[in-house]
């Protein structure tokens, strides 16, 4: 029986590992979610026959429970929402790592010293990541819709974790803990996450999301030696160690240290003192003439953001896309890495709008094109491709790599108003002599622009 579960355990991360690499190109992704949903089923129904199991009623109850959610959850939530929902997913991968470590310092039968340290360790980040997990989610949804400063926030944080290594060092030398010590740490772990979060801004979401994803994996993987469970390991590991490199390539897209966003309260609202605003006028432009300028365009890139997700804009922008090509314009959809609120959440909403992989371009790919774009469209999109970034080194923003949609013979805005975007960074590709201003809800304009090319 031993040798059986080890290979099926090691199946089941083989499926895990060959299922992630599948999800690393959106041609196969869909494919990579099954196989590393069969390593799961794989994982689960063998821990059933691991020797000295029990409470296999309870087992079966919460298998049923968890996976009734997902499953509903899955069907009824809207792709413009799924950063809410990998957020909360995040948290409670986080909570159920800091769950099993709190059962196991409740019981205090520890097979060696380092498993008790390992515990506490998965304890500390499972409950950072549960917690800052829920905080993220509440940001998202709308629930907190400002971000938490006040004087000496980061020495009162730091007190804080402090506090929670004492408490974690007297639980990791405790032959047996005390449930003080065990409610003490996991309250002060729990509230940093909170204190954590709190301050950062919205347009950092994505760099977060990734951080607690690998959080939450390293967690798990912890306990997973606790447990000697091999498929929490790999799993844990795989998952830890791929949500720390996309949470590097996250914040290299923003040109910023994992520390600045963390602690530099960028993205919350406030402007930076030595942000310079943006002259001139915004100058507008009404439905009938963009339509007319794209209609007689040879080339057109069209640059979606998150406002076009709140929007719910995307099937709409890509009907009016498929009448510009009837019409024999080169239409490409130009993607920053962080656009959006969490990493790839465009590239999904286009996909599932309908639009063909090989008309969907990175930064990279697609930057050079734009001198020789006839028009530029953006549709929701602000600081990835404000151009003081590259102009402005007193900016909050200067250096991080943007859509060079300025350097488009015409560029197209699609916003909602005139005021600053989520960062609370002026955009100066607004006033650009080239930018016209297309002011109303995504949507709404874009059904404008299709009738109206109907009408040509």
């Amino acid at each position: 029986m031993g040798v059986a579960i080890d290979v099926s355990y090691f199946l089941a991360a083989a499926l895990f590992i060959l299922g992630l690499k599948r999800m690393s190109s959106p041609v196969t992704a869909r494919g990579g979610i099954v196989w590393a949903g069969a390593g799961m089923v794989v994982a689960t129904l063998i821990t059933f026959l691991t020797p000295g199991m029990h409470n296999y009623g309870w087992m079966t109850l919460a298998i049923a429970i968890g996976g009734g959610l997902a499953w509903y959850s899955g069907r009824k939530v809207a792709m413009t929402d799924m950063p809410q929902m990998i957020a909360i997913y995040n948290g409670m991968g986080g909570g159920a790592a800091a769950a099993i470590a709190a059962v196991e310092l409740m019981g205090g039968e520890f097979h060696s010293s380092t498993f008790q340290v390992l515990a506490v360790i998965g304890a500390l980040i499972g409950s950072v990541a549960f917690s800052g997990s829920m905080v993220a989610f509440a940001k998202l949804q709308g629930l907190i819709k400002r971000s938490m400063v006040f004087p000496g926030q980061q020495l009162f944080n730091l007190l804080v974790f402090g506090g929670a290594l004492v408490f974690g060092f007297i639980l990791m030398s405790a032959d047996q803990p005390g449930s003080f010590s065990i409610l003490v740490f996991f309250g002060l772990a729990l509230l940093f996450g909170i204190l954590m979060t709190l301050p950062i801004g919205g347009a950092d979401m994505p760099v977060v999301i990734s951080l607690y994803n690998a959080l939450t994996g390293l967690a798990v993987a912890f306990e997973g030696f606790v447990l000697s469970n091999a498929a929490m390991i790999i799993a844990g590991t795989v998952v830890g160690s791929a949500g720390t490199l996309l949470t590097q390539l996250m914040a290299k897209a923003m040109n910023r240290s994992l520390s600045n966003v963390l602690f530099s309260g960028f993205g919350s609202g406030a402007t930076s003192s030595a942000e310079q605003d943006s002259e001139g006028i915004m100058k507008e432009i009404d439905a009938t003439d963009a339509a007319v300028m794209m209609a007689y365009a040879d080339k057109v890139i069209i640059v979606p953001g998150y406002g076009m997700a709140v929007a719910q804009a995307q099937h709409k922008i890509w009907e009016f896309a498929r009448f510009l090509e009837e019409r024999d314009v080169t239409v490409k959809f130009a993607i920053h890495p962080v656009a959006g609120r969490m990493p790839g959440h465009m590239n999904v909403l286009l996909a599932e709008a309908g639009v063909p992989y090989d008309k969907i371009y990175d930064l990279d790919e697609i930057n050079n094109e734009f001198p020789q774009a006839d028009v530029a469209l953006v549709i929701g999109a602000n600081d990835v491709v404000n151009p003081v970034a590259r102009s402005n080194p007193d900016s909050p923003i200067y250096g991080m790599p943007i859509l060079d949609a300025d350097k488009a013979r015409n560029v197209i805005c699609v916003k909602r108003g005139r005021g600053k975007g989520f960062s609370g960074v002026e955009n100066a590709l607004f006033f650009l002599d080239n930018t016209r201003m297309l002011y109303g809800d995504g949507q709404d304009v874009a059904g404008k622009l299709i009738a109206e090319l109907k009408q040509l």
